[in-house]
């Protein structure tokens, strides 16, 4: 698997994202109508259009500490993470996974996990002590993978954007060159 951060710049000064990758990007949002019926983020799940993607795209950008991870597997795109640096309140120290969407056709081939692992490597290797994300309390499928990778429930709480009930997980990041077992 192949990752690479998709740049504010292909949005500045209003320029749109290119159309292939757009399309691509339109058809993994669009492939797991289940959680996006859960998450609501779209008007019509069933008609998710490359507009709306963009639109989606351009908002996350807007954050500050944003980067946006594209995972490609044979040269097709297969998965997507949004990351954040630091959360907006000063009071939470740790960056956050927003959100992490693997293409419905490419599931159960362990590309979640290794997009997961290399956003916590990239924390971890920044000097960063803990992960943070927040689940859906909808979403059972997505709190099962979750804790079995490790993370575990901090708080709850509604989310920001939309004032879903959340599940706040945190998974504690161990420095490089130790064990990889969670800190106590």
């Amino acid at each position: 698997m192949i990752v690479e951060a998709l740049t504010p710049k292909a949005l500045e000064d209003g320029a749109a994202l290119p159309g292939p990758l757009l399309t691509e990007l339109t058809a993994l949002y669009a492939s797991d109508e289940e959680f996006q019926q859960l998450s609501g983020d779209f008007p019509d799940p069933a008609d998710i259009r490359p507009a709306q993607v963009a639109a989606a795209l351009a908002e996350e950008f807007a954050r500050p500490g944003v980067e946006v991870l594209l995972a490609r597997s044979g040269g097709r795109l297969v998965a997507v993470a949004v990351t954040l640096d630091r959360h907006p309140d000063p009071a939470d120290p740790d960056p956050w996974l927003g959100l992490l969407l693997v293409h419905a056709d490419a599931r159960r081939a362990g590309h979640g996990r290794r997009l997961a692992a290399y956003v916590e490597d990239r924390f971890r290797a920044g000097g960063r002590t803990g992960l943070r994300l927040a689940v859906l309390e909808n979403n059972p499928k997505a709190l099962a993978f979750w804790t079995s990778l490790g993370y575990g429930e901090i708080a709850r709480r509604p989310d920001l954007a939309h004032g879903r009930p959340c599940l706040v997980l945190r998974k504690p990041l161990a420095p490089q060159g130790e064990s990889g077992l969670p800190s106590p």
